[in-house]
């Protein structure tokens, strides 16, 4: 039987989808090992947030507060997530893997003495798990076989938890040493958009180096992309070309999504970007090359010019509209 403490990620006092889809994947891992689910929220003055962390089924929320915490640094939290799990008995530490979540969970299960799965899609019933390897063209299970785990989840695999019940929240004192701390919070540059987030985004609209210069992701894709009410991506080519900044990048080195359209425009579908986006629902590729190998995997493909059809399909949605 083994507890488990699940990492609740936050953001400008909300919890995105990672933290919902860490807990769910946390609750199964509970269920299978006899043991216990709880959440761990890290920060300060996060009385409200924990309470509404409560709702979503778990045993209890551990409120973990302490100046250090105010912003995220590796360090710091790294060092309170370790000790918690020590000082409550629980060998599993679950979370998203998010830049976060890749970030701090290798640190805790070095602090744990843990053996580590990450990126994992999937818990199969006798306590292995699958994960993506080779750009996800393969898939490995594995096992973990140190007495304590840590486990990172891949966003897109897993449903976020479900309201249910009202668990009790105890807050509980960091153990931080400050005079160890070496990474210090400078500031946090944020790029606001009022399209949806590309990672929890149910359309998203993405372009590649087939359009050419930035001013053609402004000019003849971005208008489709607000028409259709979509998040924005990128290919690695475009974002290495410097056409749109790397926050959009979709693939294996960028965001991970699996909405219920995406569109690729200009994308030749390299293995590092099909990694990212080959679990969206539906798949449309718009490619002058035929041989592309976007067209391998996408349910519906059109071979055109970009520039002509895009703002032909811009047109057509207005219409059902």
């Amino acid at each position: 039987m083994s507890n488990v403490l699940v990492f609740a990620e936050h953001q400008h006092k909300t919890f995105s989808k990672n933290a919902l889809v860490a807990l769910g994947a946390g609750k199964t891992l509970a269920a299978q090992s006899g043991g216990e689910c709880h959440a761990a929220v890290l920060g300060t003055g996060i009385g409200a947030l924990a309470t509404e962390l409560a709702k979503y089924g778990v045993k209890k929320v551990f409120a973990v507060e302490h100046a250090a915490l105010e912003h995220y640094t590796a360090d710091a939290h790294a060092q309170a997530l370790s000790a918690l799990a020590e000082e409550k008995g629980c060998d599993i530490v679950v979370g998203a893997a998010s830049s976060i979540g890749k970030d701090l969970l290798p640190r805790v299960a070095v602090r744990l003495g843990a053996g580590m799965a990450s990126d994992i899609t999937e818990i199969n019933g006798d306590g292995t798990m699958v994960r993506p390897t080779y750009a996800g063209n393969a898939m490995a299970t594995i096992s973990i076989e140190t007495p304590r785990k840590v486990i990172s989840v891949r966003v897109t695999a897993f449903e976020p938890a479900a309201a249910e019940g009202q668990a009790e929240v105890e807050n509980v004192a960091a153990k931080i040493d400050e005079g160890a701390l070496k990474i210090k919070f400078v500031g946090f540059n944020e790029t606001k958009s009022d399209r949806p987030a590309l990672t929890e985004a149910k359309v998203v609209v993405s372009g590649g180096r087939g359009l050419k210069n930035g001013e053609n992701f402004k000019t003849v894709l971005e208008p489709l992309v607000d028409t259709l009410g979509a998040a924005m991506g990128a290919s690695r080519a475009a974002v290495d070309a410097g056409f749109v900044p790397n926050d959009l990048q979709v693939g294996q080195t960028g965001k991970v999504v699996a909405p219920e359209l995406y569109i690729a425009v200009g994308i030749s579908g390299a293995i590092q970007h099909l990694a990212g986006m080959k679990d969206s629902k539906v798949i449309v590729a718009i490619n002058k090359d035929e041989e592309a190998p976007i067209f391998q995997v996408s349910d519906y493909g059109l071979v055109a010019d970009l520039f002509k059809a895009v703002p032909e399909m811009k047109e057509a949605v207005e219409k059902l509209k």
